[in-house]
């Protein structure tokens, strides 16, 4: 979520102070992400700058802002617009593994099971969060929900991962060398 949308969101619902957005944003995104209160000046002052709010007051931390025609216009197109999902995210956990594949000595097996127990693990800890949450705290829930599925799709991806190195027959140095993977132009070719 970009802090320009989350903004205009919130100015949607009617006109309101920096420090007032700061503390609605954290409160409706499950207090797990915290926004500093500078980002959301400087934030605000880019969108009244690009016409899509507009500020009450003498400049200072009291001034009230409210969505404009236009804001509400952007904000209404972000909301409809899906997230870009190629190319896909550089993820640190599949380049470790890729590169991993290529450092002698390593134990690939051991390496995917580090990294799934630090996974069940983190489920663990956000089940037992998910258990915890009151019946209200909608927010909060979702993304607790989305974490979990998150982390679970990352798991199912180390056992995908660790079937297909098993198949894959013993190489050399030389090998190795000769195949170097061209997966970047592969996926870049996948429509959007």
């Amino acid at each position: 979520m970009t802090i320009r949308h989350a903004l205009l969101a919130l100015l949607s619902e009617g006109p309101k102070y920096g420090l007032q957005l700061r503390q609605e944003f954290e409160s409706r995104t499950g207090e797990v992400w915290p926004l500093n209160v500078g980002q959301v000046y400087t934030t605000l002052q880019r969108l009244e700058r690009d016409g899509l709010v507009v500020s009450e007051g003498s400049g200072g931390p009291q001034n009230v802002f409210t969505i404009t025609p236009s804001g509400s216009g952007e904000l209404n197109e972000w909301l409809r617009t899906p997230p870009d999902v190629v190319p896909p995210p550089r993820d640190e956990l599949v380049i470790k593994l890729l590169v991993a594949m290529r450092v002698p000595g390593v134990d690939l097996p051991e390496l995917l099971q580090a990294h799934r127990r630090h996974l069940v693990q983190a489920m663990q800890e956000y089940t037992h969060l998910k258990g915890e949450i009151a019946e209200g705290e909608v927010e909060l829930s979702l993304v607790v929900d989305s974490e979990l599925f998150r982390i679970e799709a990352i798991v199912r991806w180390l056992d995908t991962a660790d079937a297909r190195l098993k198949r894959l027959p013993a190489r050399t140095a030389v090998e190795d060398q000769m195949s170097a993977p061209r997966v970047g132009r592969k996926i870049a070719g996948v429509r959007r």
